[in-house]
């Protein structure tokens, strides 16, 4: 496994990440100072947005990357055959393609790689720039503690060591597992920075209400039943056990056919392999398919519940005041997110395993934990009577109206 980690081209791919991090984070820049944003703090959250964005590009690029075998196509980390791209290793990659064609290095696959890789560091980069700013900037009026950026960048970190055992231990299903969930456990970390940067203008006792409220530790629970959803799936793509069943609603023609689990849910083996020498089984394959569907009922029939009673809350919470309520519209937005989870999931099934339904999967499950988040973490008043001295310019952050991500909020920072 050591002879797969090179790090000889690790400073120049670590180099060439922080380079393209800059270009949108200079474009964003530009926009921003045109728009006459003032403050550290305002600044903080269009960084952490640029971020929270380009993490769910990578989280939908690196199922892009799985899905098309691409994930060993450079078998060393974190270049590509020792070299920093795949034009300077182009003799190696087409040596190992005439030695097997139908193996996984070919030029395309190692261009995938190699760009999920230069991606990811682009992330790293944005992440080590947020800390070493926050601890620059700490104790700034309305800034976000620099502990939230140092924990991101420990997921950064891990994420990358992650990246690493992908490689050198062959795609195992518990390590490419562990990668996914990973990335969403970063969305969430980077939503929920998002949010208490935000400035939300609702009456105290409003937003104390919903601190208290019995239906966000219900959230809480619905958010712990889509991690586990997720692992499932991520289970299941890594195992390829999407087309165990081509039908719905049943399964190779029965409503209960021949499963095993205690194989299926084998961690510690290859890919491929039941851990003892063998390959892994149909039984085993539709066990772990089949879980994930009667999980993924209990986690939309949540969800849709969820929106219900979220609706019905902020209405009743809003009612007699002026406007409309920022949780009503995150109800709907959560009915749309399992609407789309649940038709992807089915295209996945019945078209077999469409490349843009599995896309779409990957995505829909990053953008619910993004939605999810965002609803649970509700900023105490006493931390938004801070960020609201941050900015005292006439067009700063805090002054302005919301356009962000949560489209129909009344009154919240722009992005």
């Amino acid at each position: 496994m050591l002879g797969l980690i090179n790090l000889n081209p690790a400073l120049e791919v670590a180099l060439l990440g922080a380079l393209l991090a800059l270009l949108p984070a200079s474009v964003v820049a530009l926009r921003a100072r045109r728009q006459g944003l003032q403050g550290w703090p305002a600044w903080q959250r269009v960084l952490t947005v640029l971020t929270l964005f380009l993490t769910i590009d990578l989280v939908v690029f690196g199922a892009f990357t799985r899905l098309t075998d691409s994930g060993l196509g450079c078998p060393d980390w974190p270049g590509c055959y020792g070299e920093t791209s795949p034009f300077a290793a182009h003799d190696q990659i087409s040596a190992a393609h005439a030695a097997l064609p139908t193996g996984p290095v070919s030029q395309s696959k190692a261009w995938i790689e190699m760009v999920h890789r230069y991606l990811a560091t682009a992330v790293g980069a944005l992440i080590t720039a947020l800390m070493a700013l926050a601890w620059w900037m700490r104790g700034r009026a309305g800034a976000l503690s620099p502990c939230w950026a140092t924990a991101a960048f420990i997921w950064v970190c891990a994420q990358g060591a992650f990246g690493a055992l992908t490689v050198t231990l062959k795609l195992q299903p518990i390590i490419v597992t562990g990668h996914l969930i990973g990335a969403m456990l970063g969305v969430g970390l980077l939503t929920a920075q998002v949010r208490v940067l935000e400035v939300v203008q609702l009456p105290p006792a409003l937003r104390l209400s919903w601190q208290r409220a019995p239906l966000r530790r219900l959230g809480w629970a619905v958010l712990a039943l889509l991690a586990l959803q997720i692992a499932l799936g991520a289970w299941v793509s890594t195992n390829y056990a999407v087309l165990a069943c081509t039908e719905v609603p049943m399964c190779q023609g029965q409503w209960w056919p021949e499963m095993d689990f205690r194989m299926g849910f084998h961690l510690l083996r290859p890919l491929g392999g039941d851990g003892q020498g063998a390959f892994i089984t149909l039984p085993a394959l539709t066990a772990i398919h089949v879980l994930h569907r009667l999980v993924a009922v209990v986690v939309l029939l949540a969800l849709v519940t969820f929106g219900a009673l979220l609706r019905r809350w902020s209405i009743t919470a809003q009612a007699g005041a002026q406007g409309d309520h920022p949780w009503r519209h995150d109800g709907r937005i959560l009915w749309l997110l399992a609407g789309w989870q649940l038709l992807s999931g089915l295209s996945n099934v019945v078209l077999g395993w469409p490349l843009v339904a599995a896309l779409a999967h990957t995505l829909g499950a990053a953008l619910l934990v993004w939605r999810l988040v965002r609803v649970l973490i509700c900023v105490s008043p006493r931390a938004n009577a801070r960020s609201g001295q941050a900015s005292t310019g006439p067009r700063s952050l805090n002054a302005r109206p919301h356009q962000g991500l949560h489209a129909g909020e009344p009154q919240a920072s722009s992005s």
